[in-house]
C-alpha cells in the first residue's frame, strides 16, 4: 500500500488524459460515441456517490474523475460536427440495457449493489465504443485510456481495506481502460481481420 494522497496524482493524470481527448474531439480527429461517454459519466458518478455513502474516502476520487472527464468529452462532442460518431440501434440498445442495470440498483438501494450495477451498466454503455475501438481504432485516442490505467492502478495501490466497496470500481476501471488501450494502440481488430484474410 502506498500513501493515499497519491490518489490526487492519479486524478491529475486522468484529467490530463481527458483534456487531450477533449482537444482531439474538438479538432475532430477522434469521434467519441455520445451514448458511451454520457452513460459512462452518469454511472461512474453514481458509483462515486455509492462509494462516498459507503465511507470509501479519498480513494473514491479515482472513480469521480473517471466520471467527470467523460461528461466533458460528451459536451465537447457537440462542438465539432466532424467529431460526431453515428449512433446505431445497437448503441441505443446497449444504453437501454445499461439503464436497466441502474434501475436494478435503485430497487435494491444498497451501496455495494450500486457499485456492482454501475459496473454492469458502465460495461454495457461501453460496448459500442469497445466495438468501435476494435473495428475502427483510428477514430479513438489511447491517451485517455493509458492515463486511466495509471489512475486506476494508483487507486488500487492506496487501498488499505480490501473489500468490494473499496476495490470494486477501481479494479473494473483498470480492466476496462486496459482493454480500450490495447484495442486502440495495437489495432487488434485490424490485425485479426488481416490474419483471417491471409489464412
Amino acid at each position: 500500500m502506498i500513501n493515499q494522497n497519491f490518489v490526487l496524482l492519479g486524478v491529475v493524470i486522468e484529467f490530463v488524459g481527458g483534456l487531450i481527448y477533449i482537444i482531439e474531439t474538438l479538432k475532430g480527429t477522434i469521434q467519441p460515441n455520445k451514448i458511451s461517454w454520457l452513460l459512462w459519466s452518469i454511472y461512474t458518478l453514481i458509483a462515486f456517490a455509492a462509494e462516498v455513502s459507503q465511507g470509501v474516502g479519498i480513494v473514491s476520487l479515482t472513480t469521480f474523475i473517471t466520471g467527470f472527464c467523460p461528461f466533458l468529452v460528451f459536451i465537447a462532442s457537440f462542438f465539432n460536427k466532424k467529431s460526431q460518431w453515428k449512433i446505431t440501434k445497437f448503441d441505443i440498445g446497449c444504453g437501454l440495457l445499461s439503464i436497466l442495470g441502474i434501475l436494478l440498483w435503485y430497487i435494491t438501494k444498497t451501496g455495494n449493489f450500486a457499485i456492482l450495477f454501475s459496473i454492469i451498466a458502465d460495461t454495457l454503455a461501453g460496448l459500442p465504443t469497445i466495438i468501435k475501438s476494435y473495428n475502427e481504432p483510428e477514430t479513438e485516442n489511447d491517451f485517455v485510456f493509458s492515463f486511466g490505467i495509471i489512475n486506476a492502478g494508483i487507486g488500487l495501490l492506496v487501498i488499505n481495506v480490501w473489500n468490494f466497496q473499496n476495490y470494486g470500481f477501481p479494479l473494473y476501471l483498470l480492466l476496462i481502460q486496459t482493454l480500450f488501450f490495447v484495442l486502440i494502440r495495437f489495432k487488434l481488430g485490424k490485425k485479426i481481420k488481416l490474419s483471417h484474410k491471409l489464412s
